[in-house]
């Protein structure tokens, strides 16, 4: 089956041709750049990329995401733009859209100083924002393992379960470090190089929560996914915290590798490698087998 008959694409682009009806745009020709959470699409006409959120627990993200990029803006911490000249978000049925500008590419490559610089500004912002969610990650984790269709039984009582015996660890542990507006999925994917230096994107996940959470994915990576870069390394060189010597450490790496197996799990019914990856994954979970690598780098 070709990537264009796919049946989860052929959903996202129907509502991305009814979201673009809405406001004027040509959907025509559009390109699948990335599926998980949303599909994303890069326009053929318009410098844009639209976002498309078909699951509806996370639909509420959108607003998020573009409240979030204007926060920043007027902050100003670089990261992508929405378009300001059309309606955004709009929401198709109970799936929800927003539109971004393409920003111009860079031959640069991202390092783990640079997002390192860049969290430290975000952290830095005023906390008492009124448009800006407070940090809830289990509920969003809970949506993402219910929107999974393809799942059996057994793997989502497991996943449930460990989501009940993470959301108790979480709120037994004591941060170190103050509570800021943070990204919520502070990866090298959410970095992206411009000719004027890196943008914060995919700003779904803004909230207000502790700042340790977004040192954690970085030190996954790195713990799971053996990377050829010193990412880790750099980010703690530049920001000034190894959050691994911290003692909540684990409670925080195990929400994010859980997180880290909802989204292959959310892939796998696309792509059989993705299921393979959700297997291994899983069983490593179950067994807790936490010096076994994983694959896919994210």
């Amino acid at each position: 089956m070709s990537a264009s008959t796919r049946p989860a694409e052929r959903d996202a682009r129907a509502v991305l041709a009814a979201a673009c009806d809405q406001v004027g745009l040509d959907s025509r020709d559009a390109t699948l750049v990335q599926a998980v959470d949303n599909s994303v699409f890069r326009l053929a006409r318009t410098p844009a990329f639209i976002k498309v959120m078909t699951n509806p627990f996370l639909a509420h993200r959108a607003r998020n995401s573009v409240a979030a990029a204007r926060l920043l803006a007027a902050a100003g911490v670089p990261a992508v733009r929405p378009l300001f000249d059309v309606p955004n978000p709009v929401f198709v049925d109970e799936c929800s859209v927003s539109f971004w500008h393409e920003e111009p590419g860079s031959t640069a490559s991202p390092s783990g100083g640079e997002l390192a610089r860049r969290l430290a500004q975000l952290h830095r912002l005023p906390t008492t924002s009124p448009v800006l969610l407070d940090w809830d990650p289990v509920a969003a984790l809970r949506s993402r393992i219910g929107g999974a269709d393809a799942a059996e039984p057994s793997d989502i009582d497991f996943l449930t379960r460990r989501c009940d015996e993470i959301e108790a660890e979480l709120a037994e542990l004591s941060y170190e470090l103050p509570t800021a507006v943070i990204h919520g999925d502070a990866h090298p994917g959410n970095l992206i190089m411009t000719p004027a230096g890196s943008l914060l994107c995919d700003l779904d996940t803004v909230a207000i929560g502790p700042q340790e959470w977004d040192l954690v994915p970085v030190a996954v990576r790195q713990l799971r996914f053996a990377p050829r870069t010193g990412w880790h390394s750099e980010m703690v060189a530049a920001y000034g915290v190894d959050v691994t010597e911290w003692d909540g450490f684990p409670v925080l790496r195990d929400l994010r590798e859980l997180d880290l197996a909802a989204a292959a799990l959310r892939m796998a019914r696309r792509d059989p490698l993705a299921g393979l990856e959700f297997r291994k994954r899983l069983r490593t979970l179950r067994t807790a087998r936490v010096d076994e690598r994983w694959d896919v780098q994210r």
